[in-house]
């Protein structure tokens, strides 16, 4: 199939194809191995539980949901596609965290492995969809402003709290939540993939921009994920004596069911067929 027909239809290429079967074989190795060698890992106690939650959503959500959309995007489904570019951005970012995070260990160059076949699987998705033709498969009933001003919102209340972290740490001496250099990780990486991804994607689906379905459906889908991430290590940390119940699983969980919610939600108005939609009725810009 030629990346232009893969692009229009929403089906995979077989480069796109290939590449993705070797991420997900990748991913499911370390985070198998991550969970079944967990005594591996050479961080803190701490660390070492988030590196558990990290591997076991991997290993039991993330890998089959990069399966069942390769399955669903090489039928010709467009939400298929953007599920299965969501999983990659989650990739990129999940292992982005393990190349630079993880103190050095026996999976250094499974972790690097993974991560450059991410990069590279999401390059190649992305420089073989059309914006276009994803736009024109959502429903004229997409409520393109409530949810693109909520990932805004999400993203302006994560640059807030890390910022204003940053500023209490640097100009009023107070502490960081973790160690400065793990907050210091986490706080750029949210600044610099999370933030842009959900502000970009939320301001053009406010305008119904082409690219604005396809970016908040991804940045919507890797948020998702990592929130769940989240949330679950927070379970892990409470379950290991590390934190007190409730710990963050309340602020973590909260922000995973608004995301999820609405990432399904705009997700469900996609694949409508095309004699619905009416560009002049939706503001289309092409």
């Amino acid at each position: 199939m030629s990346v232009e027909s893969s692009a229009m239809s929403g089906r995979l290429s077989t480069s796109e194809h290939r590449i993705s079967i070797a991420l997900a074989a990748l991913m499911a190795t370390q985070a198998l191995l991550g969970v079944l060698a967990s005594e591996a890992y050479r961080d803190v106690a701490w660390i070492k539980a988030t590196w558990f939650g990290n591997d076991l959503v991997t290993l039991l959500i993330a890998v089959p949901l990069l399966i069942g959309a390769m399955w669903s995007a090489s039928r010709g489904s467009i939400r298929g596609r953007l599920v299965w570019l969501g999983v990659l951005g989650y990739a990129v970012y999940n292992y982005t965290y393990y190349v630079l995070g993880a103190a050095l260990n026996v999976f250094f160059a499974i972790y690097v492995a993974t991560f450059v076949v991410a990069i590279a699987s999401l390059i190649i998705g992305l420089v073989g969809t059309d914006a276009t033709s994803v736009a024109k498969a959502f429903s004229v009933r997409t409520p393109a402003r409530i949810l693109g001003g909520y990932y805004v919102f999400v993203a302006t209340s994560l640059s807030v709290v890390w910022l204003g972290t940053w500023a209490a740490y640097v100009f009023a001496g107070r502490p960081t939540p973790v160690e400065t250099e793990a907050f210091h990780l986490v706080a750029a990486l949210d600044m610099t993939l999370m933030v842009p991804a959900l502000v970009t994607g939320g301001v053009l689906l406010w305008h119904r921009r082409p690219w604005g379905y396809l970016i908040a459906a991804v940045g919507g889908i890797q948020a998702s994920l990592y929130l769940l991430v989240l949330s679950v290590n927070s379970g892990v940390a409470i379950s290991r004596g590390l934190v007190a119940a409730p710990g963050e699983l309340p602020i973590w969980g909260t922000l995973l069911a608004l995301t999820f919610v609405a990432t399904a939600w705009l997700l469900y108005s996609c694949d409508a067929p095309n004699k619905r939609i009416n560009p002049s009725r939706t503001g289309l810009s092409y």
